[in-house]
């Protein structure tokens, strides 16, 4: 049985939680004086729907195996995922978000797996994370139709992915989404950053493609015409897209590039490249942000914790997996070599076997 998801009994804060996204993000590129602000800022509210209100995870064990996935394939914009990390709980001090884009620092320029705790994959060569994405879908289903018994449901979580235009540019979105399709991944649901502009510009002089239409031809539910910047509308496409329906889900956001900068939001200034001190004293107060840099209120942390629920959502899978260990004892032990990442015991005989099938001889 699935754990419950984030509690939503506390009402939330929802400008408050994205605009600590947005400070971070363009505080954090301000100092290392080399970043993308623009994406963090015009996808924080998308981030606060999902972060806030439907991923199940355990900052306190970033290797919870019924977690749910999350995968930010736009990787230039990794300040989003150092901000959703540091805010929710995980081992990523305020320290290091300082320290973004410096060597042998936890916060590198794209995100990488093994470096950065809460990272599940190495993102940043675009329509990469969105094909990871599907191939953790792929795997979560896999593993459910393996392992899972009748009245013994231990692998139930859902692969999120958020993903820009550029994304959709490269040739492996078209295969890996396809594949998505004809596999009927139900679990995956993609949030489209739809700001229309690239760090040359508008991106309309080379991508005119009607993007609900090439996923519905994929096999995909779309829901489209989303306010990205509407926490409640996209919380309510989340929830459409959790229903059972027997496809993976594309949720198009319309959003605005560097959402709440003056001067800057909208345009290709705000994708690649600091907002610059004086843009950033401008942005502070149309958020009504009058905070120092790098500095978040306690409301907002308090807003975002997820340690408590998270580690009741593990335990709540922890027991579960104890009623399945008990009946199970054989699949469960193969289950937890498989998380572990170790090889079976008898792994030489296996390949040897193999390469016989394959060839007819040792």
């Amino acid at each position: 049985m699935a754990a419950a998801l984030a509690s939503t009994a506390t009402p939330l804060n929802t400008s408050l939680m994205a605009n600590a996204i947005r400070a971070l993000a363009m505080d954090a590129v301000q100092q290392a004086n080399s970043g993308h602000p623009g994406a963090p800022m015009g996808m924080a509210d998308m981030a606060v729907a999902l972060w806030g209100r439907h991923l199940r995870h355990n900052p306190g064990n970033p290797q919870w195996p019924d977690r749910d996935r999350f995968v930010l394939s736009n990787g230039h914009g990794s300040m989003l995922i150092y901000a959703l990390l540091h805010l929710t709980g995980y081992d990523l001090p305020m320290s290091e978000l300082r320290n973004f884009r410096q060597l042998h620092s936890k916060t590198p320029g794209h995100p990488e797996v093994g470096i950065t705790p809460g990272v599940e994959t190495t993102t940043g060569p675009l329509g990469q994370g969105l094909s990871n994405a599907v191939g953790l879908a792929l795997a979560e289903k896999l593993l459910a139709a393996e392992f899972n018994q009748p009245g013994h449901t231990i692998v139930d979580h859902h692969t999120y992915v958020f993903f820009g235009d550029g994304c959709l540019m490269e040739g492996i979105s078209h295969e890996a989404c396809a594949l998505a399709g004809a596999w009927k991944l139900d679990k995956l649901i993609a949030l489209y950053d739809d700001n229309g502009i690239s760090i040359d510009g508008d991106v309309a002089p080379w991508f005119i493609d009607d993007t609900p239409k090439r996923f519905e031809a994929y096999g995909w539910r779309v829901i489209a015409d989303v306010d990205g910047h509407d926490v409640e509308a996209i919380d309510a496409a989340i929830r459409e897209a959790r229903q059972p329906h027997g496809r993976p889900t594309l949720i198009c956001c319309k959003t605005n590039i560097g959402h709440g900068s003056p001067n800057r939001a909208g345009t290709a200034k705000a994708h690649g490249e600091a907002l610059g001190h004086d843009e950033i004293k401008l942005t502070r107060g149309a958020l009504g942000w009058m905070h120092e840099p790098f500095v978040i209120p306690e409301e907002a942390y308090s807003q975002w914790d997820a340690k408590a629920q998270g580690r009741a959502n593990e335990e709540a899978w922890n027991q579960s997996f104890a009623a399945y260990q008990a009946a199970h004892p054989e699949l469960a032990a193969e289950f937890m070599r498989r998380m572990r990442g170790e090889l079976p015991k008898n792994w030489s005989q296996i390949a040897v076997d193999a390469a016989v099938a394959a060839h007819g001889k040792a």
